[in-house]
């Protein structure tokens, strides 16, 4: 059985897949080979990430054959066809738990805060707002403080943090709490989330009036820590959260098994916001769960009610924006105005052009870009090499990392101190090269090679400056997937630096590390939740599958001040930009 024989739209079929409706006909035969080909697609979706087939997809006998399969039937079927959607029960499930949880967090009282206006006109003025009209950070505020469950989403610099900060600030100075501080929890899905999401925190908290900032929790921790996720989110008990606020950041990385245990962990009777980027990359797993819930943010599709009680609780007037939305539409917020990307901004203009689909824009931008040049800096620029070893590249590695390459100077000699190694650090995070593939001559482990190389550096082992990324979690180590340490000399011999959360540093014994790999060259997904102030984004010489231009925003998007596209094939590039992640999925009914 091939993938071409039952549906030319999809590519060939996985073993696992085979093996799958194969255990089904062994448990359960049919003598239907429809049913053996729905059920190698359900799996073969899910591989791809889809949380269900979506039979409007598939060939009209295969779509007529749902309706009998014997592999739906029961309270505990393996299966579960829903109108045209067909699932794995484990997926269904956890659908039907997110619906379900966001639906009663939506119907339930939640008072608001006293003087709701008055504070926030207090927060939001024109010397601490100048620039958005309409302020939708403001009306962002308004809505969470209105009910149980809030999404706020936005791109790169739109004030997602910033929002969160005023909003707890709002929340916990309301006179109704003075002798009973809300109790606060902060999250992200990775370790590196978490601690840019403490730290956006932390500096915003500096810009609130000093009354304000009581009360108001520093730092985040990971989903899993939060969660008391240890091996299989299956297996582990839900807790229950002793909570009456949860902000969970980078939200679009949440799959759908995660967010389900993030709902039913968090109480009914306390408050959910969740930011993200709706238009980033969805989970590595299966769900396009933020994206989903954000599906028309951008129309706003208020009703009459949530429009006049915005123009009597804020003063901001959202006409334009105006619709018959459902009620989760009520609770849902884009943030528009980017304080990072200006409308100049040559970043900006790409992540707009390329977010948009505009490939005619995105080649006029390409025709636009200088040629990359160590001595002359500019926001965008471009490489395009022949091959992997192209001298420019070796010369935009070695520029990109000079200053840190100097820090290491000094320690190979001598033994590092905890401000020495966050020196090393910070200098090394400054620049990234992020890739779209791991195999393959432009691919991560290719290119990991290449740039140690390129640097005078080992091509393996353990050495002073190897950079290295953590690829699961180890909770005796207190290290998380994404973590991003150096190795450097230590009193007691080489260990690897990993910053603590705290400003100061861990160190861990390298041969401890049983889970990590060098990270001159990471993958764009590894990235998400990071910022640097200059990235090199490596395209593929040839279209691959997981090249879209969800990913190419997302990449582009991680650089701050500069951003260098290093794109061997312009055909690709065009490519990419035309190819939209579309997940199947029942969440965009809510």
């Amino acid at each position: 059985m091939s993938g071409t024989e039952i549906n030319p739209g999809l590519p060939p079929l996985t073993g696992l897949d085979k093996a799958f409706a194969s255990y089904l006909q062994q448990v359960q035969p049919s003598p239907e080979p429809q049913h053996t080909a729905l059920a190698a697609l359900v799996s073969h979706q899910f591989g791809l990430g889809h949380a269900c087939l979506d039979l409007t997809t598939v060939q009209p006998e295969l779509r007529q054959s749902a309706a009998s399969l014997p592999w739906t039937e029961g309270t505990n079927s393996p299966l579960v066809l829903d109108g045209q959607r067909l699932y794995l029960r484990r997926n269904w499930q956890a659908e039907q738990s997110i619906r379900a949880s966001i639906a009663a967090r939506l119907a339930q009282p939640c008072p608001s805060p006293v003087n709701l206006a008055d504070s926030l006109a207090q927060l939001f003025t024109p010397e601490t707002s100048p620039i958005s009209d309409p302020d939708w950070q403001k009306v962002a505020c308004a809505l969470a403080a209105r009910k149980r469950f809030t999404l706020i989403t936005g791109g790169p610099g739109t004030g997602k943090t910033t929002t969160v900060v005023r909003l707890l600030a709002l929340l916990q100075a309301d006179p109704a709490r003075q002798h009973t501080p809300l109790r606060i929890a902060l999250a992200a899905p990775t370790g590196k989330a978490a601690a840019r999401l403490g730290e956006s925190i932390a500096s915003a908290l500096q810009k609130l009036p000093a009354a304000m900032q009581q009360h108001l929790p520093p730092q985040a921790v990971t989903l899993h820590k939060l969660l008391q996720v240890r091996s299989n989110l299956a297996q582990d008990a839900v807790p229950e959260l002793a909570v009456d606020l949860v902000v969970v950041d980078e939200a679009s990385m949440i799959d759908l098994d995660m967010m389900a245990r993030l709902l039913a962990a968090v109480p009914l009777t306390a408050s959910l916001i969740l930011l993200g980027d709706k238009d980033q990359l969805a989970s590595v797993e299966a769900g396009a769960v933020m994206g989903q819930l954000c599906a028309g943010a951008d129309l706003g599709n208020y009703t009459p009610d949530t429009l006049a009680w915005l123009a009597q609780t804020t003063n901001t007037h959202l006409n334009a924006w105006a619709g018959q939305g459902s009620a989760l539409a009520q609770q849902t917020v884009m943030l528009r105005f980017s304080y990072r990307f200006s409308g100049d901004s040559a970043i900006g203009q790409w992540a707009r052009a390329v977010n948009a689909g505009d490939v005619t824009g995105v080649e006029q931008l390409w025709r636009q870009t200088p040629n990359w040049q160590a001595t002359k800096a500019t926001s965008v620029d471009r490489l395009q090499p022949g091959q992997p070893q192209d001298a420019r590249l070796t010369a935009l590695f070695k520029h990109g990392w000079a200053s840190w390459l100097q820090t290491l100077l000094p320690l190979k000699t001598a033994a590092c101190s905890d401000t020495q190694a966050l020196a090393a650090l910070n200098e090394f995070t400054k620049f990234q090269v992020l890739c779209a593939v791991r195999d393959g001559p432009w691919g991560v482990n290719h290119l990991n090679q290449r740039i140690a190389s390129s640097l005078g550096l080992p091509v393996e082992g353990w050495y002073t400056g190897r950079p290295v990324m953590v690829t699961r979690n180890d909770y005796n180590l207190k290290l998380m997937n994404g973590d991003v340490g150096l190795c450097l000399p230590h009193s007691h011999g080489l260990r690897v630096a990993f910053p603590n959360g705290q400003g100061g540093i861990r160190w861990i014994l390298p041969s401890r590390l049983d889970a990590a790999e060098t990270v001159f060259a990471m993958t764009v997904h590894k990235s998400q939740g990071s910022e640097f102030e200059h990235v090199a984004l490596v395209l593929p010489d040839r279209p691959v599958a997981v090249l879209t231009r969800e990913l190419l925003y997302t990449g582009m998007t991680r650089a701050r001040d500069r951003l260098t596209l290093v794109v061997p094939q312009t055909q690709v590039l065009w490519h990419a930009v035309a190819v939209k992640v579309l997940r199947s999925g029942g969440l965009t009914e809510l």
